[in-house]
């Protein structure tokens, strides 16, 4: 018969001074705010990028049909 595993009982961390709780706070407000910059950021990339792929197929397109009219 085995033997039911033992259970390790750590005691509970103290807790964080206030200092530290203001300065984790603060980080975390900060990281909010980042992250909004930065999704905002992407959706500006996003759309830049699908513009300027839109250009390079027409360009692409119409360099085509100019060689196809040369020839």
């Amino acid at each position: 018969m085995t033997a039911p595993r033992r259970q390790i009982i750590r005691p509970e961390p103290p807790p964080l001074p206030p200092a530290n709780q203001r300065q984790i706070q603060k980080l975390r407000t900060n990281l909010g705010k980042e992250r909004a910059t930065l999704a905002r950021w992407l959706v500006r990339l996003r759309r830049a990028f699908h513009a300027m792929e839109k250009s390079q197929r027409c360009v692409s397109r119409l360099e085509r049909q100019l060689a196809r009219l040369e020839e």
